[in-house]
Parts: structure tokens; C-alpha cells; sequence
């Protein structure tokens, strides 16, 4: 009978850490999509009570998660994430995932599978020629928006090019996201001066803000505030701080090519 007892614990304990593993990389995945804090810690939530949980408690920042989780007639088991991987603000993953989230609390399914298609939905990437497409048309509208001409739209187009080239395919062999926007910013730095230098007709002030409005940080920093005004204070002032020094990095890079430029050509 003892024997059994402990059989019994000892399934019911894996049942839990089965759930507590599924939740984090639920809570991870939303994470690392650019979900806010309130959202991610409200869906794990939800998703515990549908699987009956008597309690949740879950404590996450930008890169950890802190999860305790209570089933009917089980002990109270806690467990840890460390989230490192980059947050790539994927609104359509995000929302895939949401929608995922919703169907598990309508109806429950095996804990595995949910891993499954976690990690089958994170696995997923955009294609590239949209992301391509963004980077063009990003930089082609901004620069027109702040009283750029043609010539400078499609210079800053085809700059924008350069800077998709950057993140997409130099960008992973970077330490990080701060130094991968240095690089860019640097590097798509030079190009503009250098056109705006053999072709004077170009504007350089209008071709860098359209470039820098595709790399400023505006949905870390939105999000940072919205997680503040939620009582996410914390991570609100984890993600503010992260936004301001990519956008102090981005400044660097920009400055760093001009005077760079200014400096060989004197």
C-alpha cells in the first residue's frame, strides 16, 4: 500500500511538472513575441484554471518567469524559466498563440500536445520578403512623412534593404540585440553619407530619420509604459531601460558614421 502511495505521488507530481513545463514555454513564446507582461501572466492564469489548478501564481519579467502551481490533492510546485532569446515583436504569432490560449480553455488538451503546438507555432517564421517589404516601405514612408523628395524615399528604400540584410542574416552572430543595432546602425550610417557625399542633390537629414524610424525601438517602449500604467512596474522600468539604450546605441551608430566620414574626408 505504501508502495502505491508513492506510485501515486510520484505520478502526480510529473502531471504537475507536466503542466508547469507546458505554461512556461507558453508564458516564454508570448514573451518573446512581444506580448505585455499583464497578457502573458493573466493567459498562464487562465490556462491553469482550465486544467483545474487550485492555485497560480505567476511573477514574470522580461527574462524570467516565476511560476507556482497547485493541483487538487497535490503539493504546491515551483519552478523557474530564464528567458534569453531576443524579444522579436511578432504580433502574428502572438495572436496564433492567443488563439491557442483561448482553445485550451475551452477545451483542455493532453499537456504534450500542448507543448507541440507551442513549439510548433514558435518554430514558425515570417517570410522574409515580407519582412523585406516592411523594411522598404517603412523607410520610404517615414522619410516622406518628415518632407524627404523621391530621390531621398528611395534612397532610404534602398538603405532599408541593407539594414533587413543586417538584422535578418548579421544580426544572430551578434552577442545581442545592442550590438546587432550598433552594426546596423553603424554600417547603413556610412552608406547614407557616403551617397549623400557623391550625390549632393540628396538630403541626408530626411534619408536617416526614414531609416531610423525602422530601427527605433517604439514597441519596447510603448509596451514598457503600457506594463507601468498596469502595475508591472518593474518590468515596465526592465523594458524602458532596455528601449533607451537601444535607442542611445542607435544614436551612437548614426553619429559614429558621420563623424567617421567627416574625419577622412578632411
Amino acid at each position: 500500500m505504501a508502495l502505491a502511495k508513492t506510485q501515486g505521488e510520484t505520478a502526480g507530481e510529473d502531471q504537475t511538472d507536466d503542466l508547469i513545463h507546458s505554461l512556461l514555454d507558453m508564458g516564454e513564446a508570448m514573451i518573446g513575441s512581444g506580448a505585455e507582461i499583464y497578457r502573458a501572466e493573466d493567459t498562464l492564469r487562465r490556462i491553469a484554471a482550465a486544467y483545474g489548478a487550485v492555485k497560480c501564481e505567476v511573477f514574470i519579467i522580461t527574462s524570467s518567469i516565476v511560476l507556482t502551481l497547485e493541483l487538487p490533492g497535490r503539493r504546491p510546485r515551483t519552478q523557474t524559466r530564464r528567458i534569453r532569446r531576443a524579444v522579436e515583436n511578432d504580433f502574428t504569432k502572438l495572436e496564433n498563440l492567443n488563439e491557442l490560449s483561448r482553445e485550451v480553455c475551452a477545451n483542455p488538451i493532453p499537456t504534450r500536445e500542448l507543448e507541440e503546438k507551442t513549439a510548433s507555432l514558435v518554430s514558425t517564421r515570417a517570410r522574409r520578403r515580407f519582412l523585406l517589404l516592411g523594411y522598404v516601405l517603412g523607410a520610404l514612408a517615414f522619410t516622406f512623412f518628415f518632407g524627404g523628395s523621391l530621390s531621398d524615399a528611395l534612397t532610404a528604400g534602398l538603405v532599408g534593404v541593407f539594414i533587413f540584410w543586417m538584422m535578418v542574416y548579421v544580426g544572430p552572430f551578434c552577442m545581442n540585440g545592442v550590438v546587432s543595432e550598433f552594426v546596423a546602425s553603424f554600417f547603413s550610417g556610412l552608406i547614407i553619407v557616403l551617397l549623400c557625399r557623391a550625390f549632393p542633390f540628396l538630403n541626408m537629414s530626411h534619408i536617416m530619420i526614414g531609416d531610423i524610424m525602422v530601427l527605433i525601438p517604439g514597441v519596447a517602449f510603448t509596451n514598457s509604459l503600457r506594463d507601468v500604467l498596469l502595475g508591472d512596474t518593474l518590468s515596465g522600468i526592465v523594458r524602458f531601460v532596455e528601449a533607451l539604450l537601444l535607442a542611445v546605441v542607435l544614436t551612437v551608430g548614426f553619429l559614429a558614421a558621420i563623424l567617421l566620414v567627416g574625419r577622412i574626408s578632411a
